[in-house]
């Protein structure tokens, strides 16, 4: 058996942008049907009634194909062919410029959208955000925000932050590690629906206002309910409360607020926060082995040899031991506590999916 695990290649850019581009120029036809419609009305309209008026001056060889091309060509004032001598032809080289001109100034519109995508920024990662699935939403850019997008990031997990109005150095900071920020008010249906919450697998709110945040679980439990909802509120009575009664996943007072616990949570891993021995920051952490897992089959000796930590419970049903023994080989719904370096700990999460 190879002991060296290889992060699965999990996200496929090129895919995922041709993907979001697709999405992004149907919505932006959408955006621009009528001017679309009306363009190519006139072009094809006008093409076959000057095609119609070319027959009755006489030129026979004359097709519809290039009828068409020469009204285009009048549009945009490089018309390909000879001054017509006959009145009712020579008003189409007047006309039309003028009337393509309204046409093609909105149509630039459409070109320039097209062609720059920085331009539709908004759009653009609301486009990106319809490729993702199984993803944590995370509410709230602030520095516990970040905290938790980070441990996310560091866990495995593809995440999309929501944020009104997010600072520049964290912001700049998020996209460095390849978060997906869409700036908006979460408590609007359509900017949830912007981060494709519908496909989540858990929704993270760490705004500091619990009325907004309560407001925001209410109409994400609505828009999935299949997903964890994870809830930052200050009081720790509330904090209880809320998770009984509203069926939150999980309510974090702010007393108990701990970034690793919070991504944990959202990642079905149970991690501590850190504490220094010898010089080496060591956090316990539970997992739960999981269909398909890389882990399974792995001896206890193995998965501590080959991520550097240590099992000190196994969990197996009803049997509970504090010290399996070396060879016992982990299967699916197997529980086992680990102590480890953080980084550790983060490949073992990945190697369990």
């Amino acid at each position: 058996m190879n002991l060296v695990w290889k992060r699965p290649a999990r996200r496929f850019h090129r895919l995922r942008n041709f993907q979001a581009t697709v999405r992004d120029t149907l919505v932006l036809i959408n955006e621009f049907k009528f001017t679309l419609i009306a363009f190519s009305t006139v072009v094809f309209a006008t093409g076959w009634l000057y095609y119609r008026l070319t027959l009755i001056s006489g030129d026979s060889t004359y097709s519809y194909p290039e009828a068409v091309f020469t009204i285009l060509a009048m549009i945009f004032l490089q018309a390909n062919t000879a001054f017509p001598d006959d009145w009712y032809r020579q008003i189409f080289f007047f006309v039309m410029p003028i009337v393509g001109l309204a046409l093609i100034t909105r149509g630039a519109d459409f070109a320039l959208l097209l062609f720059n995508r920085r331009l539709r920024k908004g759009e653009w990662q609301v486009a990106i955000a319809s490729t993702y699935s199984d993803h944590v939403v995370l509410v709230g850019l602030g520095h516990l925000g970040f905290r938790v997008a980070r441990e996310l990031r560091n866990l495995g997990d593809e995440v999309i932050v929501i944020e009104r109005d997010p600072q520049a150095d964290l912001l700049e900071a998020a996209q460095a590690m390849d978060i997906l920020v869409i700036q908006g008010e979460a408590t609007k249906m359509e900017t949830l629906q912007a981060a494709n919450i519908e496909k989540a697998s858990a929704i993270i709110l760490c705004t500091s206002d619990d009325s907004a945040n309560l407001q925001i679980g209410i109409k994400a439990h609505k828009l999935n309910d299949k997903a964890k909802v994870l809830v930052r509120v200050f009081n720790e009575e509330f904090a209880e409360e809320i998770q009984e009664h509203f069926g939150f996943s999980q309510a974090f007072s702010a007393s108990a607020l701990a970034a690793p616990a919070i991504a944990g949570a959202a990642n079905e891993s149970d991690v501590s926060s850190p504490i220094s021995l010898a010089g080496r920051a060591l956090s316990l952490a539970r997992f739960v082995i999981k269909k398909n897992s890389t882990l399974i089959g792995m001896t206890v000796d193995q998965v501590e040899n080959t991520f550097d930590g240590t099992i000190v419970l196994l969990e197996r049903g009803k049997q509970v031991d504090l010290h399996p023994h070396n060879d016992l080989a982990l299967v699916e719904g197997d529980h086992f506590a680990i102590f480890g370096e953080p980084k550790a700990l983060n490949k073992i999460s990945r190697a369990n999916r």
